[in-house]
């Protein structure tokens, strides 16, 4: 579906197959379709288009069997919609959309089960060793050094003082 022409042609498809099922197919089996994308392949010779079913599983099945015994009269009507000379033929194709959503929907509400439980284990865990496991350089304080208790080097300082005191 590259060309506009080929676009316009899938547009056009896509309401004209709607408007058919809403208003001139009768059919029981015929649940509640939408129409969700039409694809025209680049010749133009082939057309599917995707629907999908509010319902059950049994009304989807009923909605293809009605779709496709309708299929030639849907055609024909795409035909005089259309003014085209080759009528698109077209092929039903269920669209598997909601069910791929519905499955990814339930996997994430694993996830965040999954997430609130550990989250619920980690709630009350405290650190095996320190807080910061990584080391880091000392960094010297001349503050600390004054209130400790005297070192070696504070000895050999006040010794100096001592023989300047004697001279």
């Amino acid at each position: 579906m590259s060309s506009p022409r080929v676009r316009k042609i899938a547009d056009r498809i896509k309401v004209v197959v709607a408007e058919m099922l809403e208003r001139r197919i009768k059919d029981p089996r015929l649940g509640f379709v939408t129409v969700t994308d039409v694809r025209v392949s680049g010749d133009s010779q082939h057309a599917s288009v995707f629907y999908t079913v509010l319902g059950e599983e049994e009304q989807a099945e009923g909605s293809a069997a009605a779709l496709e015994s309708a299929k030639g009269l849907i055609r024909s009507e795409v035909g005089k919609q259309l003014g085209i000379r080759h009528v698109p033929t077209i092929e039903f194709i269920r669209d598997a959309l909601p069910e791929t959503a519905r499955h990814l929907e339930d996997l994430l509400e694993q996830v965040r089960q999954s997430d609130a439980a550990a989250a619920a284990a980690s709630a009350g865990a405290v650190f095996a060793g320190e807080a910061d496991p990584y080391r880091k350089p000392r960094v010297e304080d001349d503050e600390d050094d004054e209130d400790d208790e005297p070192g070696p080097d504070d000895a050999l300082a006040a010794g100096d003082d001592d023989a300047d005191a004697r001279a």
